[in-house]
């Protein structure tokens, strides 16, 4: 559960000498170990959402290990607009019929699956066996079968696989996990999450249907605590007890609205964590023996506060996603393996899955 640290150069040099399964050694990774600046590796994302609008494509433009090469989208209006916005080429741009075809550009190392969850799987295993590097959003899939079937495919390609969680590459949930990993204030004794927002965009939208989505607010704003609570005890949930609330059942007729859930850990530690499509809420709060901390908001892509009883966390500003695809980039340059891999959001999707079961069938369940 903790961030990646640079590599040394001489720690460097070794990993590429002695180290077993490490990636073929092309040029970039030669001018690397000479002390060169290696070239930018180039990012396709596959879905030109809000998200990758808003947030990724931005984000690529303050990379230093990565760079926007390429776009896959059925939209061609976007495909000019972005092609004219970011310079894009037309031979890097592509849609969802031709997709397969990216296996022959040099120009794109690293695909970034960003579709709605259940277009996941399928986006992930062809980029990988384009031999494409893939980063694929979270939730990483509809369901922990699939997100097996993805980490399958990648390692039979010997392609890396991460997924989108910008929150360990920012400094404040790094605190968290170093507060709560090494037990400064000593043991934790209660922790809370809450994560959620006020939905106010499209009933038809993609996120209100279960067949694309998978769920509603447990899988898009939930994931996001279930994460804070794995990666601040550093210990992984064994089983959950939770129920449900609908204010707005004409809304979310097919997904969840409000979650509340238990998260039992194995030192007797119970983590209380919500997740909402009605309720604004970004939350993070630990108790230890001797003091704990909190974050409030918790969970934006700017703006995070923090504090904990030996004071104010006080960060500079940063990127979140910039910081998550530069690590990935550095990551399959030196072969070293990423923090946050696909069996990272295999294990949040156990528990998403135990979640459900607990809201179907009641009472507490284990995780399989």
């Amino acid at each position: 559960m903790k961030p990646v640290q640079p590599l040394s150069r001489r720690k460097f040099l070794h990993n590429v000498a002695v180290g077993a399964g490490a990636l073929t050694i092309g040029p970039s990774l030669l001018s690397l170990a000479a002390g060169k600046p290696a070239k930018k590796l180039g990012i396709a994302l596959v879905g030109l959402g809000m998200y990758s609008t808003g947030q990724l494509a931005p984000a690529l433009q303050h990379t230093e290990h990565c760079y926007l090469a390429g776009i896959v989208t059925g939209t061609p209006a976007k495909a000019e607009t972005w092609s004219q916005k970011y310079n894009i080429p037309a031979k890097n741009i592509y849609n969802y019929q031709n997709f397969d075809s990216i296996k022959d550009n040099p120009d794109i190392d690293i695909v970034y699956v960003v579709l709605p969850v259940a277009l996941h799987k399928e986006y992930t295993i062809r980029a990988a066996k384009a031999g494409k590097h893939v980063i694929c959003e979270k939730p990483m899939a509809i369901s922990a079968q699939e997100c097996r079937d993805m980490i399958a495919a990648c390692k039979q390609a010997n392609r890396m696989l991460s997924i989108g969680y910008r929150l360990h590459f920012d400094p404040y949930h790094q605190e968290t996990m170093r507060l709560g990993q090494k037990q400064v204030f000593g043991k934790l004794t209660a922790f809370e999450a809450a994560n959620g927002f006020v939905w106010g965009s499209d009933p038809n939208a993609w996120r209100l249907k279960k067949a694309l989505a998978g769920g509603g607010g447990l899988m898009d704003m939930g994931i996001y605590t279930i994460q804070a609570a794995r990666y601040t005890t550093g210990m992984e949930p064994l089983a959950v007890t939770a129920r449900q609330e609908k204010t707005k059942p004409e809304l979310f007729k097919e997904v969840d609205e409000t979650v509340f859930f238990e998260l039992e850990f194995p030192n007797g530690l119970k983590a209380q964590c919500k997740s909402s499509y009605n309720n604004n809420w970004s939350s993070l709060k630990a108790t230890a023996q001797h003091g704990g901390f909190e974050l409030n908001p918790a969970f934006p892509y700017n703006g995070i506060k923090g504090k904990s009883t030996q004071g104010t966390f006080n960060y500079p500003p940063m990127i979140q996603q910039a910081a998550q695809m530069d690590n990935f980039a550095q990551c399959v340059l030196s072969g070293q393996a990423t923090s946050v891999p696909g069996e990272e959001g295999l294990k949040d999707m156990k528990v998403i899955e135990a979640i459900y079961r607990s809201l179907d069938h009641g009472g507490r369940r284990e995780l399989v």
